[in-house]
């Protein structure tokens, strides 16, 4: 791993976290987890496992630290990494076939849900959940991997020709 992407990866993890803050909680002191994005476009710009693995403990820390949701911290730190190695997998299949705009959106939705699902099962597993599983998927996973694929639709574009620019793709 280099340093130019390691310094991507890192300004996409803050920025990542930037946005995680901001947002408030929605249900029951849960967020969206919009580090997801900047997680997946690390990914996406510089697919190795390396870079998965550093990208997912660095996202998985971070939220687990901003976490409001009850059994959070240690659902976050299992989560990230799972959901990471899996979006990897998922756009290494993508990429045989073609890269774009609509591909790298549609990656983040079902990115977003199986991190979501995940991330649910594993605090209701931990600490119990106020609510039933399905009520957290419908009120807070698919709404959040909604925003994330129009976050994803808007950044993509430019963080691809940031990246081939400074030639910080791998």
């Amino acid at each position: 791993m280099n340093t130019k992407t390691l310094a991507l990866t890192s300004v996409l993890i803050a920025l990542g976290y930037v946005l995680h803050t901001v947002v408030p909680p929605l249900f029951f002191g849960m967020k969206p987890d919009l580090l997801l994005v900047m997680m997946f476009l690390a990914i996406i710009i510089t697919p190795t496992k390396k870079n998965v693995l550093v990208a997912s403990m660095a996202a998985g820390v971070i939220s687990a630290l901003t976490t409001g949701m009850p059994g959070g911290q240690i659902a976050n730190i299992v989560e990230k990494p799972i959901t990471a190695f899996i979006f990897l997998g998922m756009f290494l299949l993508v990429k045989k076939v073609k890269v774009n705009a609509l591909s790298t959106v549609l990656l983040t939705v079902v990115g977003t849900i199986i991190s979501g699902t995940v991330f649910l099962i594993v605090a209701m597993l931990v600490a119990g959940l106020p609510g039933s599983l399905l009520s957290f998927i419908g009120m807070i996973v698919l709404p959040t991997s909604a925003v994330s694929g129009l976050i994803m639709f808007f950044i993509y574009p430019v963080a691809t020709r940031f990246s081939k620019r400074t030639s910080a793709a791998a």
